[in-house]
C-alpha cells in the first residue's frame, strides 16, 4: 500500500446499541503510515469504533470502508478471562485463524519487541498486569498487520514499559490508531486526533497532537461564545425596536413585523457551543467510624526476582490517616502482595480484625460482571438510602440506563468509576488501590487524586503515574526492589 493512501474511511456512519447512539453521520479517514489518537469520554464508544474498523460490527447506515486485503490487528485493553488459563504458546496460537507451524520463533520475536522474556508453557494468569499489557501488544504485532489498533496500551505499564512502547511507536513504519488517556504518551508520536464527541456522536478530526486539540477546541469555544454574544446583543436591540414600533400603529406595524422576522433569522444563526466532556463531581471516601490504633502491619512479604520467589523483611505500620505507596517494576509482585493483603493470606501482615477493607483491583475482579451496576451499588450501600445511592452514582456519571446495564457490558472506564462509587458507599477503614488510573478519563484524575489525598483512613496505593501520585499525600513508601 502506498504511503498516504486512504485505508480507512467512514462515510456518514450511524451506529447505536438499542436507544444509545454511538455514531451519527460520522465522517473521517485514516491514511497509510499515519499515527492517530482516538479520544473521547469513558463509554462514548471508542472501542465500538475499533470494532467497526475491524468489521466485527457493521454500521446501521453509511459505510465503513477498508482497503482491500488490509490486515488489521487489535491489542485489547485486557486479556479475556477465558484466556487467562492458556499458556503463552496457546495464547499466541489463538491470534491466527489457521494453524501456524513453528510458531515459537515468531513468539520470541514478538516478545523481544515488547521487551518481555517468558517461557512458552507459562500460563497467562501468572503474569503481572504490566506483563499482560506487553503480551497484548505482542499478540497484535505477531500478526504483522498493516493497521495496528491499540486500546489503552499503557495501562499497568511501569515507567520503563511506557518508555519502551513510546520509542517503538515513534519508529513504527505502519499505520497505528491508539486509544489512550495519557497525554504525554500520545504527544510523543501521534500525527492527528480523532475525537468522538459524546454529545453530537460525531467524530471530529484534528491535525496535530493532544495539546493542539485542546488549543483548537478552546479557541473554537471562544469563537462560538463570542458570535452568540454579538448576535444576542443585536437580537435584543431588534426586539426592543419591534416592540416600540408595534405600539405606534399604522405602517410602523409593518416595520415591527420585518424586525421580528429579522430576529428569527438571527436566532437561527446562533451556533451550538461545543460541549466539553462531563467530569465526575468532587467526592469524599468516608473512612470507617470507630476504628483506631494500628490498622495494618507488614513485617515480611515475598517478591518475584529472576522468576523465583524471594522473601523480604519490612517494618510497616499504618494507622488512621496514613498513606503508603508501594513501588516496583512490572512483574515484581505488587498486585500479588495487594491481593494477599486484602484477603488476609499474607503471613507477614496483619489487618485489624474490625477494619473494613475497600479493595480497588486493576482487573475489576472484585465485581460480579453478571450484576447490574445498580445491584453492585446496593451490595455496597449498607444502610444508605436509595436516594443517597443514586446521588453517589450520579456523581460518577452512572445514571439512567447505565444503572440497569450488566457490569460486563460497561466500558473499562465505567467499571472503574463504579468501583469508586462503591468505595464511597462502603466507608472502608483500610483502602487498597491497585492502579486506579487505568482506563479512567484524564479529566477525572485530578478529582480522584484530591479524594485520595483527603482520605482519613489507612491507605495503600500502587500507581505507575507520577503526576497522579504527586497530588496525593504519601506518608510512607515501600520499594519492593530494595533489599
Amino acid at each position: 500500500m502506498a504511503q498516504g493512501e486512504v485505508i480507512i474511511r467512514f462515510d456518514k456512519c450511524f451506529f447505536a446499541y438499542g436507544n444509545k447512539r454511538i455514531l451519527d453521520a460520522a465522517d473521517f479517514s485514516v491514511r497509510q503510515g499515519a499515527k492517530i489518537t482516538l479520544m473521547g469520554q469513558n463509554g462514548a464508544g471508542k472501542s465500538t469504533i475499533f470494532n467497526l474498523i475491524t468489521g466485527v460490527l457493521e454500521p446501521e447506515s453509511g459505510t465503513a470502508h477498508r482497503s482491500k486485503n488490509l490486515a488489521i490487528a487489535t491489542a485489547r485493553q485486557t486479556i479475556l478471562r477465558d484466556q487467562l488459563r492458556l499458556t503463552v504458546r496457546e495464547f499466541f496460537e489463538k491470534c491466527f485463524a489457521h494453524k501456524v507451524y513453528d510458531i515459537d520463533p515468531k513468539i520470541d520475536k514478538a516478545l523481544e519487541i515488547v521487551n518481555l522474556s517468558a517461557p512458552h508453557d507459562r500460563t497467562i494468569k501468572s503474569f503481572s498486569g504490566g506483563q499482560q499489557a506487553r503480551l497484548l501488544l505482542a499478540s497484535a504485532l505477531i500478526q504483522e498487520p498493516d493497521l495496528l489498533l491499540l486500546d489503552e496500551p499503557t495501562n499497568n505499564l511501569d515507567k520503563a514499559g511506557i518508555s519502551h512502547l513510546t520509542q517503538f511507536l515513534i519508529n513504527y513504519k505502519k499505520t497505528c490508531i491508539v486509544i489512550s488517556h495519557d497525554a504525554d504518551f500520545l504527544n510523543a508520536f501521534t500525527h492527528g486526533v480523532l475525537y468522538l464527541d459524546a454529545f453530537t456522536h460525531k467524530v471530529e478530526q484534528y491535525v496535530g497532537n493532544y495539546f493542539d486539540l485542546v488549543a483548537e477546541i478552546s479557541a473554537r469555544i471562544k469563537r462560538e461564545n463570542r458570535k452568540n454574544a454579538q448576535l444576542e446583543k443585536k437580537i435584543q436591540e431588534n426586539k426592543d425596536k419591534a416592540n416600540y414600533f408595534a405600539h405606534k400603529g399604522g405602517k410602523m406595524r409593518l416595520v415591527a413585523t420585518k424586525m421580528k422576522k429579522k430576529v428569527e433569522i438571527m436566532e437561527e444563526e446562533k451556533v451550538d457551543v461545543r460541549k466539553e466532556d462531563k467530569t465526575i463531581r468532587s467526592f469524599v471516601i468516608p473512612s470507617q467510624d470507630g476504628i483506631g490504633g494500628e490498622i495494618l502491619s507488614i513485617t515480611s512479604f515475598s517478591i518475584v526476582k529472576n522468576h523465583k520467589i524471594a522473601p523480604r523483611k519490612a517494618n510497616i505500620s499504618l494507622r488512621k490517616n496514613e498513606h503508603l505507596l508501594i513501588l516496583g517494576p512490572n512483574g515484581i509482585g505488587k498486585s500479588t502482595l495487594l491481593e494477599a493483603l486484602a484477603s488476609g493470606s499474607t503471613k507477614g501482615a496483619k489487618i485489624a480484625p474490625d477494619a473494613r477493607v475497600g479493595y480497588y483491583r486493576q482487573d475489576f475482579s472484585t465485581l460480579n460482571f453478571d450484576d447490574t451496576a445498580y445491584d453492585s451499588l446496593c451490595s455496597a450501600a449498607g444502610e444508605h438510602s436509595e436516594q443517597v445511592l443514586r446521588s453517589v452514582a450520579a456523581g460518577f456519571l452512572i445514571t439512567g440506563d447505565l444503572m440497569n446495564k450488566k457490569i460486563g457490558s460497561l466500558s473499562e472506564g465505567q467499571k472503574g468509576l463504579l468501583c469508586f462509587a462503591r468505595l464511597v458507599l462502603q466507608k472502608p477503614g483500610l483502602l487498597i488501590l491497585d492502579e486506579p488510573t487505568n482506563h479512567i478519563n484524564f479529566r477525572h484524575l485530578s478529582v480522584i487524586a484530591s479524594a485520595l489525598n483527603e482520605y482519613k483512613g489507612a491507605m495503600i496505593l500502587v500507581s505507575h503515574v507520577p503526576e497522579f501520585v504527586s497530588q496525593i499525600r504519601i506518608d510512607q513508601t515501600l520499594d519492593l526492589e530494595q533489599e
